[in-house]
C-alpha cells in the first residue's frame, strides 16, 4: 500500500506506525532515491534539477515493484502520485493508494516545525498553490483520510481495522 499526500501530510509518520501495526517492512521512497543517488532530496533539486529528481524517483519506484512480493507500506514523496507515469504504474500492481489529506494551513505549520529540508517549500502562497494543483491527483487514491487534527498513530490504528476489515471481507467472499 503507498501513502500519497502533500508535504506535511504524515506519509513517513503513519507509514512507520502503520507497518509496525501490520508487522511489514516500511519504504520511504525518497530516502530510497536519497540511497540510491548518494544524494539528499534537497541536493538532487539544487544540483540536477527537479526533472532529474522525477526520473530517479521513477527508477526507484519500478525498482521497488521488480523486488519480492511482500505486503510492505510506501511513503511516497509529496510530487510523486501527481506524475502520471507513478500513478499508472501503481494502479497497474493494483495497490492500495491512502491520500493523508489536510489543508495547506495545517500543512504549512507543520513544515515550518519540521527541521527537514523541503525543496518546494518555497513561500506560503506558492505551497497552497502547489497544494492546490496536486490535491486533484491525491483524490484519485483509493482511500482518503483526513490527518489534520489526529496523531500519526491514530491514523495508523484506524487504518489498522480498515485493512483488516477488508481482508476479512475478502476472506468470506473467497
Amino acid at each position: 500500500m503507498f501513502l500519497v499526500g502533500f508535504m506535511g501530510s504524515g506519509k513517513t509518520s503513519v507509514g512507520h506506525d502503520l507497518a509496525t501495526r501490520l508487522g511489514c517492512e516500511f519504504v520511504d521512497l525518497d530516502q530510497r532515491i536519497e540511497a540510491i543517488s548518494g544524494r539528499s532530496v534537497g541536493a538532487i533539486f539544487r544540483d540536477l534539477g527537479e526533472g532529474e529528481f522525477r526520473r530517479l524517483e521513477h527508477e526507484a519506484l519500478k525498482e521497488l515493484f521488480r523486488e519480492s512480493g511482500l505486503m510492505r507500506v510506501v511513503a511516497l514523496g509529496g510530487g510523486a502520485f501527481a506524475q502520471p507515469r507513478n500513478a499508472d504504474a501503481i494502479r497497474d500492481v493494483g495497490a492500495i493508494t491512502i491520500f493523508l489529506d489536510a489543508p495547506p494551513d495545517v500543512l504549512w505549520q507543520r513544515c515550518q516545525e519540521d527541521p527537514q529540508e523541503r525543496p518546494l517549500r518555497g513561500q506560503y502562497e506558492q505551497f497552497a498553490e502547489l497544494h492546490g494543483q496536486r490535491r486533484k491527483h491525491y483524490l484519485q487514491a483509493s482511500w482518503r483520510v483526513d490527518s489534520s487534527h489526529k496523531s500519526a498513530n491514530d491514523i495508523a490504528a484506524d487504518l489498522e481495522q480498515r485493512i483488516n476489515a477488508e481482508l476479512s471481507a475478502q476472506e468470506k467472499t473467497r
